[in-house]
């Protein structure tokens, strides 16, 4: 018997099992119910799912065995992380969430924040502290709304000192006052010696809900008569596509030469804004493929290309027509964010400039518990949601992006104590840009004497994702198999 159409019958494991949790409205949720969601959802569709014994389509040789299996799981996560692949090389990004609707509010932009996101670093006169510095603040948040500014020092938060076990703990709550420093370099190139000292200045900060544009900064720079786009883009979000093409057409009516896309700190999104983010840069590839979704084997008949379109929602790409590219990138530049390199260079010249990136070629999707798996007649009962890799992402000529990640072809690393103003002709990255754009000289080395490493506090670091919009996910493969 066909085992998609007997585990739609969940009465053989609820029977047996008497393991509960507690979620939605307090309801007690067997166990086996979710984790037959799990299993079901991860069988279709998991891109490793040939290499997982335990999602082979003729594991269970009957319906008790099944039920005996989910029981032997004591939680939905620890059954999840069962199935997953070579978690610590492959497979390092598939979650799954007990909030998906908070989960879905991320997906739009949408989080509770103030707006800050940091670098840390050891406190070179003392190794059990860390500072703070300020590497963005997000327009229309609470930290934009306090003037805070992109490389501020703290050395506190509520008077306490920072070190790396207690600043997550710290950085949690919804209201804080950081406490911020002033660096000494001591008169000397060198870091060793460097100082950071309290200056008697404190923010009170407040965590609230909003909606982040990420198309943060477009501005033209006139550079000797050439002028530069330059674009500071920090996800790639559906519902900000229009935000975007309004900024390539401020590009287009300025007559932009040449384009500089800052994705240093995007972490990815969405497969088909990164197709049209391309189309925008371009213009004269219509119709010819940018990439490519290659699913599991039970799913190749859902492989899917993108193309470069001309327009999108009924509105007219400003496409810049340009055969040639500056992206900035660090190594938090992750997913779409490499798929647009990966998937450009076979058509422009990309100037890959500053760090290497993350290493990410796989796709998700959001899988519900619902008939059909997507976002219709979604159980009430609990929150739980898979974000799976389902498909390598490829472009045109069949090649990933390496899970070492993309390599600059100018390397250049932020540094604590110069990080520069996004979009000034002074900022470290941007101005490696332009000197190349202007053939000023090749861009001097950095000095490694002042070189401090740089760390992301773990709530940061955790969203790197390319998923696949619900209109373009192979919903059809849901139906096959559910509705039989």
């Amino acid at each position: 018997m066909n085992l998609f159409k007997k585990s739609i019958l969940l009465c053989f494991a609820l029977i047996s099992l008497t393991s509960c949790f507690e979620d939605r409205d307090d309801n007690a949720i067997l166990v086996s119910s979710v984790n037959d969601f799990v299993w079901k959802g991860m069988n279709i569709f998991y891109l490793y799912k040939d290499e997982i014994p335990d999602l082979a389509d003729d594991r269970f040789s009957s319906n008790e065995s099944y039920g005996n299996y989910l029981n032997s799981y004591t939680t939905p996560e620890s059954l999840f992380e069962s199935l997953i692949f070579d978690r610590q090389v492959t497979d390092r990004f598939s979650f799954i969430t007990d909030d998906y609707i908070a989960f879905n509010q991320s997906l739009n932009g949408t989080n509770k924040s103030n707006g800050l996101r940091y670098y840390f670093f050891q406190d070179p006169q003392n190794a059990s502290k860390v500072i703070l510095v300020i590497r963005q603040v997000v327009p229309g948040s609470s930290g934009a709304t306090a003037n805070l500014t992109r490389g501020q020092f703290i050395n506190q938060i509520d008077g306490t000192d920072l070190t790396a076990e207690n600043l997550n703990t710290l950085l949690s709550p919804d209201t804080f006052t950081l406490h911020f420093a002033n660096h000494n370099d001591n008169g000397t190139p060198e870091t060793s010696d460097d100082s950071f000292t309290s200056n008697g200045t404190t923010v009170y900060l407040t965590k609230t809900v909003f909606t982040e544009n990420p198309v943060h900064q477009a501005s033209i720079i006139d550079v000797n008569g050439t002028k530069i786009g330059y674009l500071l883009y920090n996800r790639f979000l559906g519902n900000f596509n229009q935000q975007l093409n309004t900024a390539f057409g401020t590009f287009k009516s300025g007559g932009v030469q040449e384009l500089v896309i800052d994705l240093r700190y995007n972490p990815g999104g969405s497969v088909y804004t990164a197709s049209l983010l391309g189309s925008m840069v371009t213009g004269q590839f219509t119709s010819q493929v940018f990439s490519k979704l290659v699913y599991n084997s039970t799913l190749q008949s859902e492989n899917t290309n993108f193309e470069f379109v001309s327009n999108f929602d009924g509105n007219a790409i400003n496409s810049l027509n340009l055969d040639k590219v500056y992206i900035l990138t660090t190594a938090s530049s992750a997913s779409a964010s490499e798929l647009v390199i990966n998937s450009l260079k076979e058509y422009v010249n990309v100037i890959q400039i500053g760090e290497t990136t993350v290493g990410k070629t796989q796709a998700s999707i959001t899988i519900y518990d619902s008939p059909n798996f997507d976002d219709n007649n979604i159980n009430p009962n609990h929150t739980y949601a898979m974000q799976p890799l389902v498909a390598n992402s490829i472009n045109v000529n069949d090649q990933a992006v390496p899970g070492t990640g993309l390599v600059p072809n100018i390397a250049l690393t932020e540094r604590a104590l110069n990080l520069g103003a996004f979009g000034n002709v002074n900022e470290p990255l941007l101005a490696a840009a332009i000197a190349n754009i202007t053939g000023s000289g090749r861009y001097r080395p950095q000095d490694p004497s002042d070189a401090i490493p740089l760390h992301i506090p773990v709530e940061e670091s955790k969203m790197q994702d390319m998923y696949i919009d619900s209109e373009h996910a192979p919903l059809m493969v849901r139906k096959q198999f559910f509705n039989q």
